[in-house]
C-alpha cells in the first residue's frame, strides 16, 4: 500500500473538506499515479469530490464508521480489517491510500512508500497528514527540483518506510 497526499508546511492537507491549494502540475501527478489503481478514501473525501462521486479509471474503497453509509459506485469497508480482507488480492503497491486524516492515520504504518507533494506555504488547515519527517522508519528516496505555480512554491517527495506493518490478509471479516 501506498499514500498520496499534498501538504503545506505544518503537513495540513485540507480545509473545510476542501484542498488546501489547486496546483495543475500536482493535480496531474496525483491523476497519473492513481489511474486505473485501488484507491482508498474516507467518506468525507468521497464527498470533496466533483459530485461526490468515485474518481473514474480506478477502483474506489471508501471508509466509513458509519454504518448506514452506501453508495453503489464504491466498495464501503466499515473496518481496517474488511480493508485488509477487500484489498488481499491486488498488487499492494496498486493500493493507493488518498485521504483524509482519519484514513491516512489509521493506514500510514501499513504503507511503503508514501507520495507528498510539499508546498512552500502554510494555508489555513483543520485536517493534517501524519508528520513522516518526525518519524524514525520514514526516509526521503528522492526530491524534485523546486516548483513554483502563481507563487506556490513546491517540490514532489517520495518517501519510503523501512518498517511497514503487514496486515493480517487471512480472515475474512463480515
Amino acid at each position: 500500500m501506498q499514500a498520496i497526499v499534498a501538504v503545506d508546511e505544518s503537513w495540513g492537507i485540507g480545509y473545510n473538506n476542501n484542498l488546501l491549494f489547486s496546483i495543475p502540475e500536482d493535480i496531474r501527478y496525483f491523476t497519473d499515479f492513481t489511474r486505473h489503481k485501488v484507491v482508498v478514501m474516507g467518506r468525507r473525501t468521497l464527498n470533496s469530490l466533483p459530485g461526490s462521486k468515485p474518481l473514474k479509471d480506478r477502483i474506489n474503497i471508501v471508509m466509513s464508521n458509519d454504518k448506514s453509509f452506501k453508495t453503489d459506485s464504491a466498495t464501503v469497508c466499515f473496518s481496517v480489517e474488511r480493508l485488509f480482507y477487500e484489498i488481499k488480492d491486488y498488487n499492494p503497491n496498486d493500493v493507493i491510500v488518498i485521504g483524509g486524516q482519519t484514513v491516512y492515520e489509521q493506514l500510514i504504518d501499513y504503507c511503503s512508500a508514501a507520495h507528498v507533494t510539499k508546498v512552500k506555504k502554510t494555508g489555513k488547515a483543520d485536517r493534517f497528514f501524519p508528520n513522516i519527517d518526525l518519524l524514525e522508519n520514514w526516509k526521503v528516496k528522492s526530491v524534485s527540483e523546486e516548483k513554483e505555480y502563481n507563487n506556490i512554491k513546491y517540490a514532489f517527495y517520495v518517501y519510503c518506510n523501512e518498517n511497514t506493518k503487514q496486515p493480517d490478509l487471512t480472515t475474512e471479516v463480515s
